[in-house]
């Protein structure tokens, strides 16, 4: 994705995959319909409604260094807890600041 048209066309077809109407954005995320309408015209917008899009849309947002294709295990979530709920101790780190001389 390289323009704010592109991402515009992201946006209008995740919107018909969902099967909604501009319209329906009030309701998930309280966005009346003309100010939708606009950013899927392609109006420049800010990065907190950017966000705000996505999330109504169940998208999320993925930043990568250009000429670098994302692998399906390179995201990363801070916060996010293993399923089993267990905390993975980093051993590097921990050798580092422990490791006994």
């Amino acid at each position: 994705m390289k323009t704010i048209e592109d991402i515009a066309q992201l946006l209008i077809k995740q919107r018909k995959d969902l099967g909604m109407e501009q319209s329906d954005m009030l309701m998930r995320i309280g966005m009346k319909q003309q100010q939708y309408q606009r950013i899927e015209a392609g109006s420049d917008i800010r990065l907190s409604t950017l966000l705000r899009v996505l999330e109504g849309l169940n998208l999320e947002l993925s930043i990568t260094p250009k000429g670098h294709k994302p692998t399906e295990n390179a995201d990363v979530t801070l916060g996010e807890k293993p399923e089993n709920g267990d905390l993975v101790d980093d051993t590097d780190d921990l050798d580092f600041w422990f490791k006994s001389e």
